[in-house]
């Protein structure tokens, strides 16, 4: 996938005044401001450190095959999770397993928005339309994971249904609202849905780095760290450490890199040299790739936490019991 071929967009703005050039480019570029006309012989040379786009026209059918394959597993997940016969109200917390797979459902439906190469489809609303469910699907899915990790206890007691809806609307409203940078920092570059490179739009740019950079990479280290305190000190319980913590290693790498990148934009740190910055910029579309993933492998790691949590809870059931258990629970809850 990817090629280091791209189109320049041949306008600019000269001020005549300070004789300055400024160009705007649909990929990662360093560059100096205050390089003056003469030292660009030809219009290509004003971008002098280009990069290899990892994600363009030639990936497209990655971008499909894991949508594709994103929505089934996800669509099968929710069927099980919401049929009887499969038994996933056994299941500590299925509401909120639910969400998980609508959130990987939701992500896996707007990932042909954003696919390079569909350019009948690449207009400014789309694409922001597609960004915003994209970043807050994601974002709602890490605060789930957070959330049934810290309350998996309280949500098996069986009257969870304020709780239950009370961490839906509030959840579902943070990662909508931390999708809102990225809503209006988006747009559309030459058939491609990228951040824009219009001026103004840096601190929106910065914000959801920064938003990214605490949901997908401190969120799970302020976890494991508060485990190993509690469990060290011995004062309460511990966030519980679940195979649904797999998740946050397809986020992990984009919100640091993304959060890296966000400090070399602002030029808060300073990169030594062009192949540094290559180096950046493939590391972008390698965790974002990694992060694309997660819609395929989500619906399966639910399927083996169900597996996991209900042969623990129910060891020595077999089947009929267990729907008799389970139907049980629901002619007591009536």
């Amino acid at each position: 996938m990817g090629n280091c071929f791209y189109r320049v967009d041949s306008s600019f703005s000269l001020d005549k005044n300070e004789s300055q050039i400024s160009f705007d480019y649909p990929w990662n570029y360093s560059y100096d401001e205050n390089n003056s006309l003469e030292d660009y012989s030809m219009l290509d040379s004003a971008a002098p450190c280009h990069s290899c786009n990892l994600l363009d026209d030639s990936s497209l059918p990655f971008f499909i095959l894991a949508s594709v394959l994103g929505v089934l597993a996800s669509g099968a997940v929710l069927f099980a999770l919401l049929r009887p016969l499969f038994h996933w109200q056994l299941c500590p917390g299925w509401p909120i397993l639910a969400q998980l797979a609508v959130g990987s459902a939701l992500f896996s439906i707007v990932v042909p928005i954003l696919a390079p190469g569909i350019n009948s489809a690449h207009s400014t609303s789309l694409c922001r339309l597609g960004y915003w469910v994209w970043y807050s699907s994601a974002f709602a899915q890490a605060l789930l994971i957070g959330c049934h990790a810290c309350l998996g206890p309280k949500l098996g007691a069986g009257q969870t249904l304020g709780l239950t809806i009370g961490l839906t609307v509030g959840l579902w409203g943070v990662a909508a609202l931390l999708g809102l940078p990225i809503t209006f920092a988006s747009d559309t570059f030459y058939g491609f849905c990228t951040l824009a490179s219009r001026r103004g739009l840096g601190p929106l740019q910065s914000t959801h780095a920064a938003a990214c950079f605490a949901t997908f990479t401190l969120l799970p280290l302020g976890l494991l760290v508060t485990k190993g305190l509690k469990k060290a000190l011995g004062r309460g319980p511990d966030p519980r450490l679940n195979i649904l913590w797999v998740w946050f290693i397809f986020w992990w790498p984009h919100g640091v890199v993304l959060g890296f990148d966000s400090l070399v934009r602002s030029r808060v740190l300073l990169l030594p040299s062009c192949l540094a910055q290559q180096i950046l910029d493939l590391m972008l579309h390698v965790a974002e790739a990694l992060a694309m993933l997660h819609c395929v492998a989500a619906p399966l790691l639910l399927a083996v936490f169900y597996h996991q949590s209900t042969h623990t809870s129910l060891p020595s059931l077999p089947l009929p019991a267990r729907g008799s258990s389970h139907l049980d629970t629901f002619g007591g809850k009536s």
